[in-house]
């Protein structure tokens, strides 16, 4: 069963070190890939958005597959680590060939991203669902979870700063034949492979080092295997199920929101840095890697935040703090409140805004895993079922949202203000100023008043300490009573 005590630093550290894969791909995934497909080979916005958001529908269906599947798996390895194990080669594989393409006309481009983009994004959700639901299943305590969780958040900011390391400051280093670098398509093969051995690392170190808690972790009893449709109706009942939680569906469509927001801007950092602020290759590596050092520095501080205000009043102030400080520079500089571009105070004001941004927003990222966790245990609590991993593929496809339906936007909206495409582009010299413009007002307030939406949505989460502490003590009574296996009530698989 859950442990509702402390879990050891090793234990701690081996779960949050696994969220560096995401780290990985995510970062290479939202920045990268449309700029690479759109500006670097030349494939048209709308068609590459089109690309990636025809993957977004197929996540849509095999994230809470993945999580229903491992919900209901019984084997010795317990019900997340065969998972977490088979995703890794599919993985790596599938990543490498997304970013080298054997094809150069735009319909080849676009069936290449099609395919590549749905064996990368599914194999994630193989190990990304059960690897986040592992975490509620590894401890019940209600701020034990939130460290787990700011574990969780602080490698996946590892990945995302190596990410941008590896990327700026040695693969898409300027060459005599490009200036700029990211615009060297020989640059993004080895890039890839160096990307897809490291999530391949991380996910086996995850699996591997939290091996000694399968014994600890709930279980279903041994089934049949079930045939694909009645899997696929499992899943159906699955979701309705979570969906019928009140608090679970605020949530969800409040993060959704922010993450589909967020998107869309991961989606246009390299056209905004390069082009909005003409940044130099020091100073663009400088200021990306700023937030993931802001969202690393945060994280530490989340325990005593939610201690002090709760993790609703954590959601909530880290949903503001994005988009205020994602619009504030863009506004000052439309407004010629902000220094001139080749400033040096320009890189300063932007390095300390992304900073305090990601410090900020970490908060909200932390206190989700944390809340949705609670809700599993509510879940529980309801209707007798333990289902960690339907919960958390809603979790998993909010997050990929951000590099799904974010980046169809994104290129739909390079399409609608007219951006100029191909490698020729390589200064805003080469740019009309109007576009110039048009961009900054999407990447700044168009975008950014949605995450105020998102705000409304977490007001109707009414899960406090209190509550879920009853809902515990209710949890343990019943299984000293007759010790409740995980799903006890519903037909599982067996693997």
């Amino acid at each position: 069963m859950p442990l509702r005590g402390k879990l050891g630093f090793n234990m701690k550290l081996s779960f949050g070190v696994g969220q560096a894969a995401e780290g990985f791909f995510g970062a290479a995934y939202g920045t990268f890939l449309i700029f690479y497909y759109n500006q670097v080979l030349g494939m048209p916005g709308t068609l590459a958005g089109a690309a990636v958001g025809i993957a977004l529908v197929v996540d849509a269906f095999t994230d809470p597959l993945a999580g229903s599947l491992s919900d209901h798996w019984n084997s010795r390895h317990g019900r997340r680590h065969p998972f977490m194990y088979a995703s890794i080669l599919p993985l790596m594989l599938s990543f490498y060939f997304l970013f080298f393409p054997l094809v150069t006309s735009d319909l080849g481009l676009f069936v290449w991203l099609v395919v590549f983009s749905n064996a990368t994004r599914t194999s994630m959700s193989l190990y990304h669902v059960p690897h986040i639901a592992l975490g509620a299943e590894m401890s019940e305590d209600y701020d034990e979870r939130s460290k787990l969780v700011g574990y969780r958040m602080f490698f996946a900011n590892v990945g995302v700063l190596l990410t941008f390391a590896l990327g700026f400051g040695y693969f898409f280093l300027p060459t005599p034949e490009f200036a700029n670098g990211q615009l060297n398509a020989a640059s993004y093969p080895p890039f890839a492979i160096l990307l897809a051995v490291l999530m391949g690392i991380t996910i086996f170190w995850s699996g591997w080092g939290t091996r000694a808690a399968i014994p600890h972790l709930p279980t279903v009893p041994a089934a049949p295997r079930l045939g694909l449709g009645r899997v696929l109706l499992r899943v159906l009942v699955d979701i309705a199920a979570a969906m019928r939680s009140r608090s679970f569906r605020w949530l969800f469509l409040g993060v959704l929101i922010v993450f589909v927001m967020v998107g869309v801007n991961g989606g246009l950092d390299l056209y905004i840095f390069t082009y909005f602020w003409e940044l130099d290759r020091v100073s663009l590596l400088t200021v990306i890697l700023a937030y993931p050092v802001g969202v690393m520095l945060g994280s530490f501080f989340c325990p005593a935040f939610f201690n002090r205000f709760g993790k609703k009043a954590g959601l909530m102030f880290g949903a503001c703090s994005w988009p205020l400080w994602q619009t504030l520079p863009i506004v000052a500089r439309l407004l010629d409140w902000f220094p001139e571009n080749g400033d040096p105070m320009l890189v300063v004001l932007l390095v300390a805004i992304k900073v305090v941004q990601g410090a900020c927003t970490v908060q909200a990222n932390v206190a989700f895993g944390s809340m949705v966790a609670d809700i599993v245990d509510e879940h529980e609590y309801e209707t007798g079922h333990r289902q960690e991993g339907i919960f958390f593929a809603a979790s998993s496809f909010s997050a990929k949202a951000t590099s799904g339906i974010g980046n169809v936007i994104a290129g739909i909206a390079l399409d609608i203000i007219s951006w100029p495409r191909g490698a020729h582009i390589r200064t805003a010299a080469d740019v009309p100023p109007e576009t110039l413009v048009n961009l900054g007002l999407v990447y700044g307030p168009i975008v950014a008043a949605f995450g105020f939406v998102s705000v409304w949505c977490y007001t109707h989460y009414r899960l406090t300490r209190e509550r879920h502490a009853e809902i515990l003590d209710v949890l343990a009574e019943r299984r000293a009573g007759a010790p409740t296996q995980a799903l006890a009530a519903s037909p599982a698989g067996s693997g």
